[in-house]
């Protein structure tokens, strides 16, 4: 009877003084977090001097507020605050390495900040958001990021060609994937100056002569905003173009080849069963490989920066670029900020609503 009663579970004794105890712990460290954190505010913006060198005390204070937040969720909830604690201090990291960081941004987009202004950091009020709405440059980086982003069904095309002809039986398989593959092992940057500014280079570059040879007159492939704007998508596409491809592949290796043989036995063409079988079942793949792809194109900068710096006119610029060339160049750290605050929330209501509208066009394949 004795050995039966080690597999019952005892409800968790908890006393109301430790309940009480846990409460004064946890409160009590959020006071002293807030009391910090408004002492260093008010140093900051010079109303009294507390004697605080950094920001190290607020930071103390927050630490201090998690491991209270831990230790008081075990006193009051037992045993649930102790599976309360596989969870709890990795959210507690996260919103330390992401929710805070953001929060200092948003105070720092709201500021005219100018590291070339002694003065440093002053309140701007909503003249960021002023000048961003009258900042031609910059709406034009974001209609060049339309486009890119379109630009990804056509990468999309190629890379399911090239999944398809690498998912055959055909000789020298193995050599041709890591063949495909090879674009995305080097880096953007290498391939800026590899590509962009020696091979397509106006006069000696090698494919700017063979572009001679075959007869164009003048090739210059950076000149005009439509020339630059596709030359730079095909470098960016011949660089991201093969982890589509990967992610395709893998999902065409893993189709069931079941489905596939009776298609075969009831006389179905190449094309039927691609069109009503392979497209179909790779569809949760293919969106997946778009969304990624969506997601690395809207960081596109690299190649931008080192060949044409968002030229000719701002043809090829993109809001990554445009936000960098406003802190290397012009050194304004709030209205940088602000733009990438505002890229950001463009982003996650972008990215949300494509989700979600491609989750209901999923459902009568689903």
């Amino acid at each position: 009877m004795s050995a039966d009663l080690i597999h019952i579970v005892q409800p968790d004794d908890i006393t109301e003084r430790r309940k009480r105890t846990g409460r004064i712990l946890i409160r009590g460290s959020f006071l002293l977090l807030v009391l910090v954190v408004a002492a260093q505010l008010i140093q900051t913006l010079g109303y009294f001097d507390f004697g605080f060198d950094n920001w190290q005390p607020a930071m103390f204070a927050w630490i201090a507020w998690c491991v209270c937040l831990c230790v008081g969720q075990v006193l009051i909830r037992g045993e649930a605050g102790k599976r309360l604690l596989f969870v709890l201090p990795s959210a507690l990291f996260v919103i330390s390495l992401t929710i805070i960081p953001l929060l200092l941004g948003i105070a720092i987009a709201f500021s005219d900040w100018n590291l070339s202004n002694p003065a440093g950091p002053s309140f701007a009020g909503l003249g960021n958001i002023e000048r961003m709405l009258s900042d031609g440059l910059y709406w034009n980086a974001l209609r060049n990021m339309v486009f890119y982003s379109a630009m990804v069904l056509v990468e999309y095309v190629i890379a399911f060609g090239l999944a398809l002809l690498l998912s055959m039986q055909i000789r020298a398989r193995r050599f041709f994937r890591v063949a495909f593959l090879m674009p995305l092992m080097l880096s953007p940057v290498a391939v800026s100056w590899m590509i962009g500014k020696s091979m397509l280079e106006f006069r000696f570059g090698p494919i700017s002569n063979l572009a001679r040879t075959l007869g164009w007159e003048d090739p210059a492939f950076f000149a005009t905003p439509e020339l630059a704007r596709i030359t730079m998508t095909i470098l960016d596409g011949w660089i991201f173009i093969p982890l589509m491809m990967i992610m395709l592949l893998a999902g065409l290796q893993a189709m069931p080849t079941e489905v596939l043989e009776a298609a075969r036995v009831d006389g179905a063409s190449a094309w039927q069963s691609l069109r009503k079988i392979i497209f179909p079942l790779m569809l949760p793949v293919s969106l997946t490989a778009i969304i990624v792809r969506i997601i690395f194109k809207l960081k596109l900068a690299d190649i931008v920066i080192n060949i044409t710096a968002g030229g000719p006119g701002g043809a090829t610029d993109t809001v990554t670029s445009f936000i960098y060339r406003e802190y290397r160049d012009r050194s304004n750290v709030g209205y940088g900020t602000l733009l990438a605050i505002f890229y950001l929330v463009v982003i996650i209501l972008g990215l949300t609503g494509l989700i979600r509208g491609l989750g209901r066009w999923m459902r009568p394949y689903s």
